[in-house]
């Protein structure tokens, strides 16, 4: 995420998937943080989550949200 209050903890957010030839990669929408890339055997199941923690350190910010699966 690149400012602060475009999520809050305890929202629940959507996220979409984008699917690469080797990996997969979430947004959550509107565009409001992307996540790292992760295999395709860790691929959600879910596409709705509740933002858990935001941490902002000199890198930016970082939302941890968590999924029921």
């Amino acid at each position: 995420m690149e400012r602060p209050g475009l999520v809050s903890v305890g929202q629940t957010v959507e996220v979409s998937e984008s699917v690469t030839p080797v990996n997969v990669n979430y947004m959550i929408e509107p565009a409001v943080a992307m996540s790292g890339l992760f295999k395709f055997t860790e691929r959600l199941k879910s596409r709705s989550g509740v933002v858990k923690d935001i941490i902002q350190n000199e890198r930016g910010y970082y939302v941890t949200v968590e999924f029921d699966e």
